[in-house]
């Protein structure tokens, strides 16, 4: 009798668990084929836990993708099979061609695994992300000294102890800081934090009443790793255990490495003697990309997404050349116009032109929306067909002045926020639905018309960026 209990009892489990198959099909169901095969069919199951699941894609791109884009709806349809599951964690893991499927062993951590994470820590934030690791950091001479600098730490701990790398967002500090993580978690025990992940805990023990847990965390590991080190600012007790913790570990041989988005003296609301311990170690900066260093970012980024996609694309030489030379600031803005680009390719199946381009690319580019008004697109409009502005605006319907009317109208509903009751105010006090036809006859007229299709992209070019190469 007891033995059928128990067998119940596993029969319930098993049905209880979520199946995933079920989910894929509601996927397909809901979100369409089309999306299905393109991108969720590439998410594999990993592994259930209490409250949320696992799952794995093969690149950084499709898991931003599909978490941009899906993972609210797929989240919704999880819920659906099983209630308590509330959050869905991703595992970036290359696909084996070799093998029909993956060991299950090597997806999981194993705990022998010479990596530690805090418990009840979300699997996302505290993982050294492997696709970030030395051979696929392009270096150049902005970023070459901690390149090297981080290289060397790997070879020879607490040589330079700590290592503090600083600079702007998007530069490379996280990877490298990754990338050191990668190689030493060979042979090394490893914490890898963000700052703010290292506040969480340190007030959750307080509340818990656990700081000797939280000591033994933080003070038995060979290698700590803390990223963004300037949001631990404020928080005076904090500041102390950490300051305690990074002794403790230095005096250990441990070695510790810090980035941040300034320089150890520049860190507001941080201790002074945290402030000199940083300084006393070796403190490099990653400055702004050059140019050649944006130009084979670019390269490689393109080769890459050649690789994972079928279809190849071949972007332009002088997209290549526009985009390496107008995004300068970032490195992960550079790889999202990138990123932005191909999808409008998949999307779109074309390249897109240098008008195009800077349209995807507008926000990234810092245009000034506020400079584009109806005024000067009216005028710049005018000034294309040549026609006064008073021949626009008024009632007449003859076909030389129906075209740039709808035109103008067009253009002010695509490079700008506004309204169509404000659209035809400013189109002598034309109905609402005077502005919707005009919209939709441009767009049929670019499809079928080629010379208008240019003529429009020379406009919003003009109107956008004031560019006088293709000034009309």
């Amino acid at each position: 009798m007891e033995n059928t209990y128990k067998n119940r009892d596993l029969n319930k489990s098993k049905l209880n668990k979520l199946d995933w198959e079920l989910v894929q099909n509601e996927m397909r169901k809901k979100l369409g084929s089309e999306v299905y095969e393109s991108w969720l069919k590439k998410i594999n199951f990993i592994e259930e836990f209490s409250s949320y699941i696992l799952i794995s894609v093969p690149t950084r791109f499709i898991r931003d993708w599909i978490t941009s884009r899906y993972l609210d709806q797929i989240l919704q349809i999880v819920k659906r099979f099983k209630k308590d599951l509330t959050r869905i964690e991703f595992r970036i893991m290359e696909i084996n061609k070799n093998s029909e499927k993956d060991d299950f062993n090597n997806i999981l951590p194993r705990k022998s695994e010479n990596i530690s994470f805090l418990k009840d820590s979300l699997l996302q934030y505290n993982r050294v992300d492997y696709n970030k690791r030395f051979e696929n950091f392009i270096t150049g001479s902005s970023n070459k000294l901690a390149y090297e600098a981080s290289l060397k730490v790997t070879e020879n701990i607490s040589q330079y102890n700590p290592l503090y790398i600083y600079g702007g967002v998007g530069m490379g500090k996280t990877h490298l800081l990754n990338a050191i993580g990668f190689e030493l978690k060979k042979k090394k025990k490893v914490m890898f934090i963000p700052a703010e992940r290292f506040m969480y805990q340190f007030i959750k023990s307080i509340k818990a009443n656990d700081m000797v847990k939280f000591k033994e965390y933080f003070r038995n590991t060979d290698i700590l790793l803390i990223d963004d080190i300037q949001f631990m600012n404020g928080k005076e007790a904090m500041q102390e255990e950490f300051f305690h913790t990074f002794n403790a570990l230095l005096e250990k041989g441990s070695q510790i490495i810090v980035s941040a988005d300034r320089s150890p003296n520049k860190l507001s609301r941080i201790q002074e003697r945290i402030k000199s311990r940083f300084s006393g170690g070796l403190v490099v900066d990653i400055q702004k990309p050059d140019l050649d260093l944006r130009k084979n970012i670019i390269e490689r980024k393109i080769d890459e997404l050649n690789k994972l996609y079928p279809d190849k694309i071949n972007v332009p030489k002088e997209i290549r050349d526009f985009i390496s030379l107008e995004i300068s600031n970032s490195i992960r803005e550079l790889v999202g116009a990138i990123n932005r680009l191909v999808s409008f390719s998949r999307i779109y199946h074309k390249v897109p032109n240098l008008a195009e381009t800077k349209v995807v690319l507008k926000d990234l580019l810092n245009i000034n929306e506020n400079k584009v008004t109806i005024d000067s697109i009216q005028t710049l409009v005018c000034k294309f067909f040549k026609i006064s502005k008073n021949e626009m605006l008024s009632s007449r319907r003859s076909r030389y002045l129906v075209r740039p009317r709808q035109t103008a109208i067009y253009l002010t509903k695509i490079l700008t926020p506004k309204s169509l009751p404000e659209i035809g105010r400013e189109f002598s006090n034309r109905d609402h639905t005077t502005i919707i036809h005009s919209v939709k006859t441009i767009e049929k007229l670019k499809e079928n018309d080629k010379e208008m299709a240019e003529n429009i992209d020379k406009l919003k070019n003009q109107i956008l960026y004031n560019n006088k190469e293709n000034e009309i």
